[in-house]
């Protein structure tokens, strides 16, 4: 399914807010999401963290108790700077850890969690990874798989940042568990050689012009790095992490149950441990960086969900090159669709898939290595891998001027020219409202004659299908921008002025549902809608997107 739905972004809040029983109205600007983290401070970082348990909020009024790695004091630092930014002692998924390439990274991680959950670890598994367990004066106890905390105790890890990209880490010890119960994290590397064409900026055709364009309107900048690698073709304008995970309440209950009934026992002596069963599972949560929809659309660091601070809700203008970073950090693989056109890879792990022969389209060669990844329509978040990929949108082949551009008007915001670039695409004008619109729809009608129109001959003036299709979820406009149906058709139309029922007031974009195809993965404990679902909000320039929010 590829349905475009044409919007405003609060009715569709308000819709899906009043089919969840009891939610009320949700009135406030939707929040958007960048890729949050902490830095470690230095060319060396440290990071400090704790595995500790705490609750998780579900929007089914549930808490459900969980274990997760926080801050053991403050971070060194945060990436990039949003309000309210926190670092507790203990979050789901664990804090995002920004590191450079080429760096060397300490993680020190001390055991906070209850004594009968026994020893606790963190694995990195796309890195050459040193422990305090190899010293001379080793401290914590070799695990199978790694060093790991007693109770009480504290472990070392080191490593070499060796490859950019998003990476995932989470616990090594008795990974059926300690994993379902929240303890996993990303490790987000930043390239140490930006390529010079994505300092300069987007797009090649108008080197810098999307920068030009933020400025415009005065929108901040909150990516982590111009590049997601070391290559020319990795360059982007936003970024994105979501971290997919599923939860069985039945699992979290026992272990808390377990936990109760052990008390304040000593870790190691008989009864001081738990025998939680993990098998048969049957998840009823399914969460995108530990909220389930709507709640992963509030903004990060709200306050209501003290120990989940990310949110998931993508936001671009037309034409701007969309970096997400994905982890599949449960036990299920996850289909996920990202509605509104394919998704590049870029790499996965951090591996770059590349060409090793050149590449000739349209007439022009790229030399080797070229970018090889694939488009996919659905990308699927493989258990303990990470991939990074590019969603692009610029309204291409809507077949009408989504502007809302009329020659006949006396308006001159309705008779802005559009120049195509060699690509087709009006990106001359970084400070105009239809920057990057694409110039082939320039001037088109929404409808040159509509069926069943009256004086086409019809015997009545029907609502167009195209436009209806989406019943409820239809926001008034297909037009983007919120005075481009005024433009497009006068001051009197049987369509909603775009900016009737916008809020906030200045919005009127296109929403794509980007969610699981897996249906049961888009409900919360079995309700619909719910789990693995958010929205990619697609707005006019004049909208302006912040991600501090």
């Amino acid at each position: 399914m590829r349905t475009q739905i044409t919007t405003n972004v609060a009715p569709i809040y308000r819709l899906l807010s009043l089919l969840l029983a009891g939610a009320a109205v949700l009135t406030a600007p939707p929040g958007q999401a960048a890729a949050p983290g902490i830095t470690g401070g230095g060319s060396a970082p440290v990071f400090n963290l704790t595995a500790q348990p705490a609750y998780l909020n579900q929007p089914d009024g549930n808490q459900v108790y969980a274990w997760g790695y926080g801050c053991n004091g403050a971070p060194a630092g945060f990436a990039p700077t949003l309000p309210n930014q926190n670092c507790g002692s203990m979050q789901v998924p664990g804090p995002t850890l920004i590191v450079t390439e080429g760096q060397t990274v300490t993680v020190n991680l001390s055991n906070g969690l209850p004594a009968p959950a026994g020893n606790t670890s963190i694995l990195f598994p796309d890195f050459h990874v040193t422990t305090s367990c190899n010293a001379a004066t080793p401290s914590g106890a070799q695990g199978l798989l790694t060093c790991e905390a007693a109770p009480g105790g504290s472990v070392t890890y080191t490593f070499t940042a060796t490859t950019p990209g998003t990476h995932a880490y989470y616990s090594g010890t008795q990974a059926d568990l300690q994993i379902e119960m929240g303890l996993y994290g990303a490790v987000i590397v930043l390239p140490s050689n930006v390529p010079g064409v994505c300092a300069a900026g987007l797009p090649v055709t108008n080197p810098g012009g999307n920068k030009a364009a933020q400025a415009q309107w005065k929108e901040t900048d909150f990516r982590l790095a111009p590049a997601a690698y070391d290559h020319p073709d990795s360059c982007y304008d936003r970024e994105y992490l979501f971290q997919f995970a599923e939860m069985d309440l039945n699992i979290h209950r026992t272990a808390l149950a377990q936990v109760m009934a052990a008390g304040s026992c000593t870790a190691g002596k008989p009864g001081c441990s738990l025998a939680v069963p993990t098998e048969p599972y049957h998840p009823s949560y399914f969460v995108i960086n530990g909220r389930s929809m709507p709640d992963d659309m509030d903004p990060n660091f709200d306050g209501v969900y003290p120990h989940q601070p990310y949110n998931g809700n993508p936001h671009m203008h037309p034409g701007e090159q969309v970096l997400i970073r994905v982890i599949g950090q449960g036990r299920w693989q996850h289909p996920f669709h990202e509605h509104g056109n394919h998704v590049r890879i870029l790499g996965r792990d951090g591996n770059l898939i590349t060409s090793t022969s050149t590449i000739t389209y349209a007439g022009t060669t790229t030399p080797a290595p070229a970018l090889a990844g694939p488009l996919l329509f659905t990308t699927d978040t493989t258990p303990g891998q990470a991939f990074d990929g590019i969603f692009y949108w610029s309204g291409r082949g809507l077949n009408w001027d989504a502007y809302g551009h009329n020659p006949g008007s006396s308006d001159p915001a309705a008779t802005l020219p559009c120049t195509p670039d060699a690509n087709g695409y009006n990106t001359g004008a970084p400070t105009a409202i239809n920057y990057f619109e694409w110039c082939q729809d320039h001037n088109k009608p929404l409808q040159v004659a509509p069926f069943g129109d009256v004086p086409a001959g019809g015997p009545a003036t029907l609502p167009d299908p195209n436009i209806f299709t989406n019943g409820a979820w239809y926001g008034g406009s297909p037009y983007l921008g919120p005075d481009a149906t005024t433009r497009a058709t006068g001051p009197t139309t049987s369509l909603q002025p775009s900016n009737v029922q916008a809020n906030p007031a200045n919005e009127r974009g296109f929403a794509f549902m980007w969610h699981s195809h897996n249906e049961r993965e888009i409900t919360t404990n079995n309700v619909f809608p719910g789990g693995m679902l958010m929205m990619m909000l697609v707005d006019s320039r004049e909208f302006v997107i912040d991600e501090s929010m």
